[in-house]
């Protein structure tokens, strides 16, 4: 057993040495490592911690690394068993107690177990948790309504709500709920999102900045092996660059293909693969000051705006006109009656005017690329051209992912009048809930950065989280949308489909509505 993880490790070792070459590969005939997966990824990971970070682009290495209690089925975002082989909620919705499955084990060799379920909530939620300081931990929003993590016996958690919260098995599937190592923790402190330890098919091996993430198939892994010895996730910002390094053969798949490169990858050389998913763009306006704190500007915003034109020649048909804050992917919740905003200049000059704010300078933050951003720089553009033709001047200042969410995520106040933001979620419940309550002002740990705030729409949110009837909190969340959709806080620009491509040594890939990247199943031949 000894001898094979030495071989293992040289396998991958060499593996590596050889990825170093990658860059440089200009050939089309290039071929990257056998049995060793190399994933063009859109940027950058912020950390390995699933309790510490919040975008897509990171979460499609963790789920690779780690497992939750439970995880969303294949193909849907039904919540199905995963670390929890099952679980039963009392009548009055506010107990859910998981029986745990056994002989499972963290890749550092320490047992999963209750207690472990127990820290790495406590972690999250408690303030005076002795490794609570390895946060910040910005989605503990997912679980405000747990009161109290309880291990009953070594295979049994139990969690207490302070009231009913319809969407808590659904955020336990979604990244915030997979679980870490608590002794990983413990050794690494605030460094553990760059020393990841889970429970997951695959194993951390290492994390060289701007370079790579490397995993290795984890050999004491508790289900099915995962279907290549190492997966390589490299982090390349720029959209031609990866188009041009997957043509070349330096990546074995890339997420996001900008819309314009999808004809590169006709033919029987590459896969391009497709999945509809919750998904919407938008423009956060900056409702607490400057022009955008008056409606009719806002309001202004969405009639500019050829959106249209945007979906049609900026995506090339990738993704449809989005009429409000709910993805169209959630079709239970979602209100078919609201249409999207025209694109009508001369009514948003004519609300301009009743404002007072014809020509108005606005600063207009910008990302180079992001997940499920799209393309954001020429999008950014197009945006400010309809916008300068009814009267404002736009200044883009345009900023790298992981620096434009430093910038965005604390709030615009004193800093910009707009901003580009994607969302892509789990339940009906997050965006709005994270990102359009006033209790989610980001001084309140929230993500609400252009500070929207309606009482209305804070009750319905409310309400609609502790209904126990899936009707009662469809209807309570058509009636946020209608009313989110004329105070106009975002611009509402775009429902995307995602997509990926994969060379033709690639087998057995498929993309998930949740827009998370699980690899177990894949093999390279």
């Amino acid at each position: 057993m000894q001898i094979l993880k030495l071989t293992r490790r040289a396998f991958v070792a060499v593996s590596i040495a050889a990825l170093g070459m990658f860059p440089a590969l200009t050939s089309a005939h290039a071929q990257t490592p056998a049995d060793v997966l190399v994933v063009g990824q859109i940027a950058e990971p912020k950390s390995l911690d699933p309790a510490a970070v919040t975008a897509v682009n990171d979460f499609r290495i963790l789920v690779n690394l780690y497992e939750g209690l439970v995880r969303y089925k294949s193909g849907t975002l039904e919540v199905a068993p995963a670390l929890a082989e099952s679980w039963d909620i009392s009548e009055d919705g506010t107990e859910y107690t998981f029986n745990l499955r056994e002989g499972v084990t963290f890749h550092d060799g320490t047992p999963f177990n209750a207690e472990a379920v127990k820290f790495n909530f406590d972690r999250m939620l408690n303030e005076d948790h002795p490794y609570h300081n390895t946060g910040p931990f910005p989605l503990a929003f997912f679980f405000s309504a747990v009161q109290e993590t309880t291990a009953i016996d070594d295979l049994t958690v139990k969690f207490t709500l302070n009231e009913p919260y319809a969407p808590f098995l659904s955020n336990l599937a979604y990244p915030t709920g997979l679980l870490v190592s608590p002794e990983a923790v413990k050794q690494h402190g605030e460094d553990i999102g760059r020393n990841p330890t889970g429970t997951g098919p695959f194993k951390f091996v290492e994390w060289k900045s701007n370079e790579r993430v490397v995993v290795d198939r984890y050999a004491d892994y508790w289900g099915d092996p995962a279907g290549v010895q190492a997966v390589v996730f490299r982090p390349i910002t720029d959209a031609n660059t990866r188009v041009a390094e997957m043509l070349a053969g330096g990546i074995d798949m890339m997420v996001e293909v900008p819309p314009t490169a999808l004809s590169q990858f006709q033919g029987d050389d590459f896969t391009i693969v497709e999945q509809a998913g919750p998904h919407v763009w938008f423009l956060i306006l900056n409702a607490k000051e400057g022009p955008f704190a008056n409606k009719l500007v806002r309001q202004a915003a969405n009639y500019a705006i050829n959106k249209e034109a945007i979906v049609n020649d900026v995506l090339e048909g990738t993704a449809d006109v989005a009429a409000g804050p709910t993805p169209p992917a959630f079709a239970w919740a979602y209100n078919e009656e609201l249409d999207p905003y025209p694109y009508n200049p001369e009514k948003a000059k004519e609300l301009l005017a009743e404002a007072g704010a014809e020509g108005a300078e606005l600063t207009f933050y910008v990302t180079e690329g992001g997940s499920g951003m799209l393309d954001p720089v020429a999008m950014g553009t197009a945006i400010q051209a309809d916008l300068a033709a009814v009267g404002l001047n736009v200044k883009i200042e345009t900023y790298e992912w992981n620096t434009f969410l430093g910038e965005v995520n604390p709030g615009l106040e004193g800093k910009a009048d707009m901003a580009e933001m994607a969302w892509m979620t789990n339940d009906p419940d997050t965006l709005p809930y994270l990102a359009l309550r006033t209790d989610a002002w980001p001084e309140n740990g929230g993500f609400n950065s252009g500070y929207y705030s309606n009482e209305k729409v804070d009750e319905l949110l409310e309400k609609a989280r502790t209904a126990t009837s899936q009707d009662e909190r469809a209807a309570l969340y058509r009636e946020m949308q209608t009313i989110v959709q004329e105070d106009a806080p975002w611009v509402f620009v775009a429902n995307w489909k995602q997509n990926a491509v994969t060379n033709d040594r690639v087998d057995n890939f498929d993309l998930e509505p949740s827009f998370l990247l699980h690899l177990q199943d894949v093999t390279k031949n």
